[in-house]
């Protein structure tokens, strides 16, 4: 991409080519014809099915599950290409196969529930059949609507799953013998029709609806518009648009790398026209992006799931979400703040800002989620909010003439509601077979507790034993976290990486809060998307700015430094998360967090009030982890010294300010 070409928005077609590029989800066929229409058909009754079950209540689970999996897998083996590189205009002839397979397999439970039920003892040969057919099914539509790691990883689990007699060690087990894998993986609620699907085919797919309809009224653009209005005239405008526009779209966004090609379009440009290094402008909107994975309500889908696995109410989770976000965006603000002032960029010319009167006007396109928040807060079930969420959208929209949901953009909403879902149906499906080995054989008991022992080897106090422990969970959801979306990432590692952090309240006196830890893995595995080597964002970032993917990823993972720091303070002191504490004392941890961010974003960009040397870089940081850090002596310390350097800076600056003085004196 030419350098004239960055310094411009992005058109919708280089938007699709770079989604296409790094996001599997984008790599969908254009059917035209009688097939196109049929596609359209199934997309409505797809919506229909969620909404119908949503409304007036769900079917058993199995049929439940198996009808929304059907849906997907029979959508995405007709809109989605075996190979990166195949038609996008026409369907070949083993996908027409394929589509109709899943249609079989998945119509099993529905036909024959009663039979299957009642049944005893081992399933039958032609089960077997189905239940094999339907785990080839999941992979592949995870391969191509995912992507390969996540199928990778599925595969290598159930060849665990089936060869654990001759595993090493703690690693061990009986052995699963084919019939009995393939009957835990369709035949039970422990596999691929296990929590994950479920809460896919309930909660997941009406909040994507509810964006499907908000995006229809235009609240994208508005986002957009908001942003530019609010930060765009201030020191290095453009960045702080990105921050600002990245975290509103990440209220409604399942996708760190469509966050990114959607701001990062207009915003990335802008940076670059203003002075930011390239590889400086990319980092800035794929650490934003990213951050709108961890931005409650929605917080790409993984909330949702975090319902079940941790057994917490949705709104005790939105709730603990909310300083831990606040303090990732501060961050980046800071340090982009920073950066613009040891570079000495501006904002946006006066010309290029919209009228903040004329955006304001608009500002009830946000009440949509203000509501959903209001609905989850009074104890609406997850469902009913996400249902009253999409028609307040509805009535919302009729407000202003640009702004109305037509019957066209209804039944638009609708199919574009069912393709968002696809991924996640199939990230689910295929987490679902990870998740029902580990539950089958043990494994996440077992990684746990060679995790803790692993830290137990290196050292002797409980305090440091839990630090280890957590550094060595953080390693692996950072791994596990690469290339996969949210809602499969938190899965994978709230499955695997999550019982080592749990397993210290059993083995030493610590008491980690559920929640904790699960908040813990999700940071971790949501920050691979910015983490090099395999940094989607980055990458995605780069597509648009030129830079180059390992230094951009490299500038996002510095800016997003409160994501590598947050979590082992909330595990801690979980009072970040809102956990046992007082309105007071929530009031008093954001200040001291916020007033710690500014410290080090200070220390990592090197300049404060004025350049500052390594020296007070090191101070900065150490104050600004000790103010993070929610306890009553490490704050006294933090606050101490980050007066200390403000003080000492302002000294220096008036010094040279009196010296510059007398020097103009003088020659005068």
């Amino acid at each position: 991409m030419t350098e004239s070409k960055n310094h411009q928005e992005l058109s919708a077609e280089e938007q699709e080519e770079i989604m296409q590029k790094f996001d599997a989800e984008s790599r969908t066929r254009s059917i035209k014809g009688a097939m196109g229409v049929a596609i359209f058909i199934i997309l409505i009754a797809f919506s229909a099915f969620q909404i119908y079950t949503g409304a007036f209540g769900q079917f058993t689970a199995q049929i439940q599950r198996t009808i929304h999996l059907g849906f997907a897998l029979v959508l995405i083996f007709l809109l989605f290409p075996s190979r990166v590189k195949g038609s996008k205009r026409k369907i070949v002839w083993y996908d027409y196969a394929l589509a109709l397979l899943a249609l079989v397999v998945c119509g099993y439970w529905p036909v024959f529930y009663d039979t299957l039920v009642q049944q005893i003892g081992g399933i039958e040969t032609v089960q077997v059949i189905i239940g094999g057919l339907a785990i080839l099914l999941v992979l592949e539509a995870a391969r191509r609507v995912v992507g390969l790691p996540i199928a990778i990883i599925a595969v290598v689990f159930m060849a665990y799953a089936v060869f654990g007699q001759y595993m090493p060690g703690m690693l061990a087990h009986r052995g699963l013998s084919v019939s009995q894998l393939i009957e835990t993986m369709f035949f039970t609620t422990d596999g691929i029709l296990g929590t994950p699907l479920q809460v896919s085919s309930t909660y997941i797919f009406l909040f994507l609806l509810f964006g499907a309809f908000l995006v229809q009224t235009g609240v994208g653009n508005y986002f957009n518009d908001l942003a530019i209005a609010i930060a765009g005239r201030r020191i290095g405008g453009p960045a702080k648009v990105a921050i600002f526009s990245s975290a509103l779209e990440g209220t409604i966004s399942g996708s760190s790398v469509a966050n990114v090609v959607q701001s990062g379009s207009y915003t990335i440009p802008m940076m670059k026209r203003l002075g930011y290094n390239k590889n400086f402008a990319g980092a800035v909107e794929a650490a934003a992006s990213t951050g709108g994975q961890i931005m409650p309500p929605v917080m790409g889908a993984a909330a949702f799931l975090m319902v079940e696995f941790a057994g917490v109410p949705y709104w005790e989770i939105a709730k603990a979400a909310v300083i831990p976000a606040i303090l990732y965006f501060s961050g980046i603000w800071i340090m982009t703040h920073f950066e613009a002032k040891k570079l000495g960029l501006l904002g946006l010319p006066k010309e290029d800002i919209p009228s903040k009167r004329e955006v304001f006007k608009k500002i009830y396109l946000l009440s949509p989620i203000l509501a959903i928040i209001i609905f989850l807060s009074m104890g609406f079930s997850i469902e009913r909010a996400a249902l009253y969420g999409i028609l307040f959208t509805i009535i919302v929209s009729l407000f202003r003439k640009d702004t109305r949901i037509t019957p066209g953009k209804f039944v638009f909403a609708l199919t574009e509601g069912a393709r968002s879902a696809l991924g996640v149906a199939a990230a689910t499906a295929c987490a679902g077979i990870i998740v029902g080995v580990v539950t089958k054989t043990g494994l996440g008991l077992k990684l746990g507790n060679g995790l803790v022992g692993l830290a137990t080897s290196i050292a002797n106090s409980p305090e440091t034993i839990l630090l280890l422990t957590l550094f060595f969970t953080m390693v692996t959801s950072i791994i596990l976290g690469m290339g996969s979306p949210t809602t499969a990432n938190y899965i994978i590692t709230s499955t695997i990486a999550l019982p080592a952090i749990l397993a210290l309240n059993n083995q030493l006196d610590v008491a980690v809060p559920v929640l904790a830890g699960h908040m813990f893995v999700f940071y971790f595995g949501i920050v691979a998307d910015i983490t090099p080597p395999v940094a989607l964002a980055a990458f995605a970032a780069t597509g648009i700015s030129g830079g180059d993917p390992i230094k951009t990823g490299i500038n996002a993972s510095k800016l997003a430094i409160a994501a590598f720091i947050i979590p082992y303070m909330f595990v801690f002191q979980p009072e970040l998360l809102m956990i046992d504490t007082t309105v007071l004392e929530v009031l008093w941890i954001i200040f001291t967090a916020i007033t710690g961010m500014v410290a080090i974003g200070a220390g990592l960009i090197g300049f404060w009030y004025r350049k500052i040397n390594w020296l007070e870089r090191i101070i900065a940081v150490v104050a600004g982890l000790l103010l993070i850090y929610p306890e009553g002596v490490t704050d006294v310390v933090g606050l101490v010294l980050f007066v200390g350097m403000v003080v000492f800076q302002l000294m220096i600056n008036k010094g040279k300010s009196n010296d510059d003085k007398l020097l103009k004196a003088g020659g005068e």
